[in-house]
């Protein structure tokens, strides 16, 4: 059996199930049944669970996939307006530009700040090259700039940084 992981399917569900429980919790106390203050308990606690799972959807965004960006992993990420992606060392220059309007488009949240009066969200790309087996080298490949007020931002500011994509060509 696969369960659905659409979470909202769970809030649905979770919502009958509350309101099923508070008809049933009304009956209990007319008629005056014993066990009605726990079912009152079990009705409360299904509403209160029933509003986390609603809270949760609400803050649960849709990521976006642009064609032709590669994998990424968040290596640093200040919580207001900066963070760092890294990469594998094996990506291409045609992959940078997408892979960076990725991470800015999906790293972007409403509570991001900006700090001494910049309202920009920055995002930078690096890789890790490893020149002999004791040494480590991080080269920057990109940076992404959009605007912490504006959610659906289409033009971003991207600069690729091709002297370092030529770098990486080199070793590779």
């Amino acid at each position: 059996m696969q369960l659905p992981t659409d979470i909202y399917t769970y809030g649905v569900w979770s919502g009958y199930t509350a309101i099923g429980l508070f008809f049933i919790t009304i009956i209990a106390f007319v008629a005056g049944w014993g066990f009605r203050f726990r079912l009152f308990g079990v009705t409360s606690f299904m509403m209160v669970l029933t509003a986390g799972i609603f809270a949760l959807y609400l803050g649960l965004f849709k990521h976006v996939e642009i064609p032709g960006s590669t994998r990424y992993v968040v290596t640093y990420d200040n919580g207001a307006n900066k963070a760092v992606v890294k990469v594998d060392p094996t990506i291409n220059a045609e992959e940078v530009e997408p892979t960076l309007r990725q991470a800015a488009l999906n790293l972007y949240s409403y509570g991001r700040t900006g700090t001494n009066g910049n309202d920009n969200f920055n995002v930078s790309l690096r890789t890790v090259l490893h020149p002999d087996s004791e040494t480590s080298e991080l080269l920057f490949l990109g940076e992404a700039r959009r605007s912490l007020l504006v959610r659906d931002e289409s033009n971003l500011e991207i600069k690729v940084f091709n002297k370092n994509l030529a770098k990486l060509n080199h070793t590779s």
